[in-house]
């Protein structure tokens, strides 16, 4: 993430004073290091940079002076949603059913305010948007522990607390298995299926990924993983399938029918251990029924993507 594109992607869909100041008070030295901005209707809106929570003033980011920080209206709550949907609520329906919107560049923005009988979010009162972040080489640390040899990989589970950087890590890792390559271990490449039910693998843009993950990948953008992971079986023979976030109801018997396939299945499930996502009935019996042969564990505590235990 540099100033530009943080400017084209954050700062200019935000727009009017808020767009400025915050395109303003980010710079070089902490535009990469911007997890969240948080916008609430007539509350400060603050910027999470690294964990500490500042707000954002006339004079620049504070972590005192709420007084001063910047205050959404209403009425800028509902333009700035209008313009996150691209000014046409119908086509994002099912986003905010499920409580986001994923920005170009695969920034999730999180939505609250008056949830109705059918599942859509009106009279928006919070917008919290996650800022994506695209680091190759960042799986570097786990691919020995991944590749077994040149032509074979091993079926792996990534577990990891919500910001501790589990989506970019999986992006890098299918990067890497797409493309091949000597270094940190030698790999010839493969055919790589991504189903990116959230668009935040791929951040995809009419069906393109804008994200690096690699020349030999396939993407389902927005599909639903226990349908794409059907569809990738059938229609594309990838050598390992990638997702985000499993662990739903019909999961199970999608990732067992990749693995009789004889697909390899990378994926990530939100934990701290795995005696805490064992217990889950989904993940625990893909564990128990030896889906994935490693485990990898992160953390935040040397910053997001940090390695607690690999088994």
């Amino acid at each position: 993430m540099n100033c530009l594109k943080f400017k084209n992607e954050i700062t200019d869909k935000i727009g009017g004073t808020a767009g400025k100041l915050l395109s303003e008070a980010v710079n070089a030295e902490t535009v990469g290091k911007v997890k969240e901005i948080r916008l609430r209707t007539e509350k400060p809106l603050s910027v999470v940079i690294d964990d500490e929570s500042y707000f954002l003033t006339a004079n620049g980011l504070s972590l005192k002076h709420t007084d001063r920080a910047l205050r959404m209206t209403a009425n800028e709550m509902r333009d700035l949603f209008l313009r996150i949907c691209r000014n046409s609520i119908y086509a994002y329906t099912e986003d905010i059913r499920n409580g986001f919107v994923t920005l170009s560049g695969g920034h999730r923005v999180g939505i609250c305010g008056r949830v109705q009988s059918d599942g859509m979010i009106r009279d928006i009162t919070a917008l919290n948007i996650r800022v994506s972040k695209e680091i190759i080489g960042c799986s570097k640390k786990v691919l020995p522990f991944i590749v077994k040899s040149e032509r074979e990989i091993r079926s792996t589970l990534i577990i990891s607390p919500p910001c501790c950087g589990k989506t970019t890590l999986v992006r890098d890792i299918a990067r890497y298995l797409s493309n091949g390559g000597q270094s940190p271990v030698r790999f010839r490449g493969a055919n790589v299926g991504i189903i990116d039910e959230r668009s935040e693998i791929c951040s995809c843009e009419n069906g393109v990924p804008s994200n690096d993950v690699g020349v030999r990948t396939d993407v389902l953008d927005g599909c639903v993983k226990e349908k794409g992971i059907y569809m990738m079986i059938r229609s594309m023979a990838p050598s390992v399938i990638v997702t985000d976030e499993i662990g739903g109801p019909g999961d199970y018997a999608a990732v067992a029918s990749a693995i009789n396939s004889g697909i390899k299945v990378i994926s990530t499930t939100h934990g701290s251990s795995l005696e805490e996502v064992r217990a889950r009935k989904e993940i625990g019996n893909m564990i128990d029924d030896n889906f994935f042969e490693r485990f990898i564990v992160l953390d935040c505590s040397d910053g997001p993507g940090s390695v607690r235990q690999i088994v």
